[in-house]
């Protein structure tokens, strides 16, 4: 992403009336480009050094945090998330040499950076923009370019073919280009995320309605107030990936209900890599937790429809094979001397034709039982019609009675069965959360960690630029940010950093899955407890 700014989009035109917009684009460029190329005319002396005030007013410009004041506390900040600075100087008329030999373009451009011994005013005057660019820029570099064409060429550019501009300068130009486009990184937020093109558009609009409401940009105000869009966004995503993985998958009725859970789990983490791959500084785990409760909702409407499904085919069985039996109760066929016996024959072979019905679902047993449960009244009167029934039949329809009552006591014991295999789905989802929540925070951990490393070794070989220049002060004061930079690298190295996170998810957890407040939050502390002991 690259951030392309100079005189030709308005910095240092008088007509406009107005110099804050030049400060202001020139602040935009920097908080918007990966890359941001200065273009200027001439060569890099004092007077050029003032043309570039801007940077020097930039701590006035933007805040890194809400809470800071500004001023050299958030500049020391900024180079987490500036871009790198090219220089580019045209029509440049000067040879490349210092002290009789020949140095390259980015020697040139440390040569004109060089700070001046001493206190005085004027060498703070001198200082101050090198220093800036020194301290907000580490990562720099310059290009030269000769005049395009020659003299008479020069008014009329825009119809000068290819071929008649100056070789040296073609060449200049590819270099140029060919160092911009393969060295040029991703735009990166604190953190570093990278930046898509929608969040560039939303970090643009944040950052000028605060320029226009008066206020000072501010980098945490803008990626919080992306995080919430980005973060709302990667919810909705997640959650239309589980209902396209249910599509793509979803055979109802299942058979069983651990096949329904594991169903719901495959798309689940489906969802859950989706999430985490889209989420964006969720650190209080807010949007993770919304996540799991639409999921969970959505778990729970796929349960009724399952239920629904099941219900709908074992009905429409039931019915068919029944009608034949209705048939004969409606003729009276079994009112006759040992119609009992036939009676109960006949619905015997009926629930066994049922039971090889394939595909009934979990309500199998539940559709069965209702309707058996509706020809009881009918049984008791062919019963009491029977004349011909035996002691013997009479103690096989009480023992037919107790079996009946022993199975409702079974069905009472699968109910049961089954919510405890609903808290059990509840506790895996819960610790599936956790585990996918842990990795993110590993990679955050590392990438943060890479930043400070950076960060570091440009302190310190700046320290030892300070130290050949003879600025031993601002040479004790680099000390001093390295220590602050190695002591937040201790921080983020210690298990708190992440445990810290989990325990918040882990207490958020019973709002959204009610199940897993005895089992999955004595869980989730051993997790814990596990990953950080």
């Amino acid at each position: 992403m690259l951030g392309c700014w100079g005189y030709r989009v308005g910095l240092g035109r008088k007509a406009q009336g107005d110099t804050k917009n030049d400060t202001w684009i020139f602040a935009l460029a920097v908080l918007l480009g990966s890359t941001l190329v200065y273009n200027s005319m001439g060569t890099i002396n004092q007077q050029a050094m003032d043309q570039l005030h801007y940077v020097t007013e930039l701590t006035e410009h933007i805040k890194v945090t809400v809470a800071g004041g500004g001023g050299r506390q958030d500049s020391e900040e900024f180079v987490r998330f500036f871009p790198a600075f090219v220089w580019a100087v045209r029509d440049f008329t000067l040879q490349l040499e210092l002290d009789g030999r020949e140095i390259s373009e980015d020697e040139y451009l440390e040569n004109a950076l060089k700070l001046k011994p001493g206190s005085t005013k004027e060498t703070q005057l001198y200082n101050l923009p090198r220093k800036c660019i020194r301290q907000f820029f580490p990562a720099r570099k310059c290009f030269i370019f000769v005049q395009p064409a020659g003299r008479r060429d020069l008014a009329r550019l825009e119809d000068v073919r290819e071929a008649e501009l100056e070789p040296e300068f073609l060449e200049q130009v590819a270099r140029f280009c060919r160092h911009v486009w393969e060295t040029s990184q991703p735009k990166t937020i604190p953190g570093g995320h990278v930046v898509t093109g929608a969040m560039l558009g939303n970090l643009a609009v944040t950052y000028m309605d605060a320029i226009r409401s008066g206020a000072v940009p501010c980098v945490e105000t803008a990626v919080l107030a992306l995080a919430q869009t980005v973060n709302s966004a990667a919810v909705r995503e997640a959650v239309a990936v589980y209902k396209k993985q249910l599509g793509q998958r979803a055979v109802l009725p299942t058979n069983t209900a651990n096949e329904l859970l594991e169903l719901h789990a495959q798309c689940e983490r489906e969802a859950l890599r989706v999430f985490m791959a889209r989420t964006l500084k969720d650190d209080d785990g807010r949007f993770q937790g919304e996540l799991m409760h639409q999921l969970e909702e959505q778990k729970q409407d796929l349960c009724r429809r399952n239920d629904l499904a099941s219900t709908e085919r074992c009905t429409a069985a039931v019915k068919e094979l029944s009608g034949e039996l209705d048939d004969w109760i409606r003729q009276g066929l079994y009112a006759v001397p040992g119609g009992y016996r036939r009676f109960l024959e006949d619905q015997r072979q009926m629930v066994e034709r049922y039971r090889q019905v394939p595909g009934k679902g979990i309500k199998a047993n539940a559709v069965l039982q209702e309707f058996l449960q509706s020809k009881e009244a009918v049984g008791h009167s062919i019963l009491q019609t029977d004349k011909v029934l035996t002691e013997k039949e009479k103690e096989m329809a009480a023992q037919r009675a107790q079996a009946k009552a022993a199975e409702r006591e079974q069905q009472i014991l699968q109910q049961e069965a089954k919510l405890q295999q609903k808290l059990k789905d509840q506790e895996r989802s819960y610790q599936e959360n956790l585990r996918q929540l842990e990795e993110k925070l590993e990679g955050d951990r590392k990438k943060l960690l890479e930043e400070q490393g950076k960060m570091v070794d440009q302190k310190l070989k700046e320290h030892k630029a300070l130290l050949r220049e003879g600025v031993r002060e601002e040479a004790g004061r680099m000390v001093d940010e390295i220590r602050r930079l190695q002591q937040q690298s201790e921080e983020i190295q210690k298990p708190s950093w992440i445990s810290s996170v989990l325990e918040t998810v882990s207490e958020a957890a019973p709002f959204v899955l009610p199940g897993v407040i005895g089992g999955a939050t004595g869980a989730a502390g051993r997790f814990i407890s596990r990953l950080f002991r």
